[in-house]
């Protein structure tokens, strides 16, 4: 009976000798694997570098294959750091807690926790980036030996030093590979970014260029002043919404994700420090503000640090010539119904007056539909002995006109209704 001869035993080519066929093959691979970096905006990578930066331990939410351990690769890289991989859910409990280990008088010297090899080597290095893969398919106990790491950096009887950074990836429970919920107490010590994939990046990149992850350039100068820009900032949300200080969400699923509680809060004020210092855009930001403590509590934060930069009522009620307004109408609003409110709280002819003069500013530099309810109200605090300013006639004219365009809008909106 003949017999088969593998291809690769035989040498039936003629002419020159050739190379081995998996040396062809690894010299294609080598090119296919070349590519380069470019410095590009990406306000993910950018968020991710700040976090590290910010020394506070990061988990990357994303669906399978849309690249976040590959993120991770060019992020050590570009950072020149060591990568530690470890897949959670492959481990036991005691690889991160540590394996007792006994001595030679237990009753003596006790029983220490070994740390695992990784660690050590870790140690060793003194930095590096330790990247928590699968961290949605590692079972509750293990999520629990997992606390003392994320947070104290501790494996057994080792502690991490200063120098390592930690940053973990998971996929959602629905796509996992026999996923779990994060546990409430792991998922609140962590900054929750949702990785998404940029069209435009992957093109670029699988052409040979992907965008540069550098860490954000902290100004030296603005420090002091970034330290109290964020601590005025959470400090006053949670001054004015005691509730938000600790909110543990209610259904399993949003506890394995940010929620609002003293910890978070605390890595909230750090993170708004840093990209403050570090001229970060208002997208950055949100991306990290709401990674910490959660979309509501975050977008409260965001829109309360936009009024921080408002113009003082008081400022605009002694000067109202020279106010100056907001362009954006939702923080025009909120100026004008300041000043009101200030008017209201310290009712004198010449503050009234002055409120009216505001508002026929506002009118004659934006949208007349924003005077509407502060004029309103306004003209609701007058007393008996006040004369009317001449401005209230140049106002009238331009609140009925709004007052007119918005029942003529109503009246179309029921006709609509009535025809369906």
């Amino acid at each position: 009976m003949p017999t088969c001869t593998p291809f690769a035993a035989t040498d039936t080519l003629s002419g020159p000798a050739r190379a081995p066929q998996l040396d062809v093959a690894g010299d294609l691979l080598t090119l296919l694997r070349d590519a380069t970096t470019e410095p590009r905006p990406d306000n993910q990578l950018e968020a991710l570098t700040l976090a590290v930066a910010a020394d506070l331990p990061v988990l990357l939410w994303g669906e399978p294959g849309i690249g976040k351990t590959a993120a991770l690769t060019q992020l050590a890289a570009a950072l020149d750091l060591p990568l530690t991989t470890v897949i959670a859910s492959v481990h036991e409990p005691s690889d991160f807690s540590g394996l007792p280990v006994i001595g030679d008088d237990p009753a003596e010297q006790g029983v220490p926790m070994a740390p695992p090899d990784w660690a050590v080597r870790l140690v060793r290095a003194g930095r590096g980036l330790l990247f928590l893969d699968e961290l949605s398919t590692a079972p509750p106990a293990v999520q629990a030996a997992l606390l003392r790491l994320v947070l104290e950096r501790r494996i057994g009887s080792l502690q991490l030093p200063p120098g390592v950074r930690i940053v973990a990836a998971a996929n959602p429970r629905s796509s996992a590979a026999d996923g779990w919920e994060l546990s409430p107490p792991l998922a609140n010590r962590f900054v929750h970014l949702h990785w998404t994939h940029d069209h435009e990046v992957v093109v670029r990149g699988l052409g040979g260029t992907w965008p540069r992850a550098t860490l954000p350039l902290l100004d030296p100068e603005r420090l002091p002043e970034a330290v109290d820009f964020a601590r005025r900032a959470v400090c006053g949300l949670l001054s004015a919404r005691p509730a938000l200080v600790h909110r543990l969400p209610s259904s399993e699923t949003r506890r394995g994700g940010a929620w609002p509680s003293p910890r978070s809060w605390e890595m909230t004020l750090c993170l708004i420090a840093f990209a403050t210092a570090a001229g970060s855009s208002r997208e950055v930001l949100s991306l990290l503000v709401r990674g910490t403590v959660g979309d509501g509590p975050g977008l409260e934060l965001l829109a309360s640090l936009d009024r921080m930069d408002l113009p003082n009522p008081e400022t605009l009620l002694a000067d109202p010539a020279s106010a100056v307004l907001p362009e954006r109408g939702d923080l025009r609003q909120a100026v004008l119904d300041g000043v009101v409110d200030a008017v209201r709280k310290r009712p004198e002819k010449s503050r009234w007056n002055a409120a009216w003069e505001i508002l026929a500013r506002a009118v004659d530099t934006g949208a007349p539909d924003l005077v509407v309810v502060p004029a309103t109200t306004l003209a609701s605090l007058r007393r008996e002995d006040w004369d009317v300013p001449a401005s209230i006639e140049g106002l009238a004219g331009a609140v009925t006109m709004s007052r007119r365009a918005d029942e003529a809008a109503a009246r179309a909106s029921v006709t609509t209704k009535v025809r369906r």
